[in-house]
């Protein structure tokens, strides 16, 4: 049975999550990568994310990098970018996909306030162009330096926290996301019940 402290714990953090604004991996197979993306998803407040694979390998974690925050999160995989999309948008999110190109929108210039999922390619090729077909805007991190590229899970943890900065300017973590529903099922299950 799960102490006071516990089950008070869990209602914070599930009070936190933002079940609007989820994280779309595509094709990425770096375990350390995709283990430091889970870790940045939970202290985010991120619930959900989507893992696109085409050869339906299983989404690489290590749980000594992630310190098992996997457990806190909800994936739903997908063999197909245009499916996982697709499926995204019927549901009301707007797409933003993660590209270095010139026309690609500052991260700062984004409203990151509404239902949105962002999209974030592997580690060789970035996003895929069914991603950029797919997707409403096109964002990139300014860089000044030599090199114009980020490691992912840096990339995804500075988009994360203009995403978490700009939510809590709007008040948005100061009353649960998640419906009465849905709560009781994450609570249940985070407790073991």
């Amino acid at each position: 049975m799960p102490t006071k402290e516990r089950i008070a714990k869990v209602k914070r953090v599930l009070a936190f999550r933002q079940p609007d604004l989820r994280v779309v991996l595509e094709e990425v197979k770096n375990t350390h990568n995709a283990s430091a993306v889970v870790r940045t998803c939970d202290a985010a407040g991120i619930l959900y994310v989507d893992i696109i694979s085409a050869s339906g390998d299983p989404f690489p974690v290590n749980e000594a990098i992630s310190t098992r925050a996997e457990k806190w999160l909800r994936f739903q995989h997908h063999t197909s970018t245009v499916g996982c999309l697709t499926q995204l948008k019927k549901k009301g999110f707007k797409i933003a996909a993660t590209s270095l190109d010139k026309d690609s929108l500052s991260h700062l210039s984004l409203e990151y306030t509404q239902p949105l999922a962002i999209v974030f390619g592997n580690e060789a090729e970035g996003v895929s162009e069914e991603a950029l077909g797919l997707a409403d805007y096109k964002i990139r991190i300014p860089m000044v330096g030599m090199v114009h590229s980020l490691n992912l899970s840096v990339s995804v943890g500075i988009i994360l926290y203009e995403a978490m900065k700009q939510r809590e300017q709007k008040g948005f973590y100061k009353n649960r996301r998640l419906s009465a529903e849905e709560f009781k099922v994450f609570m249940d299950e985070w407790l073991g019940l």
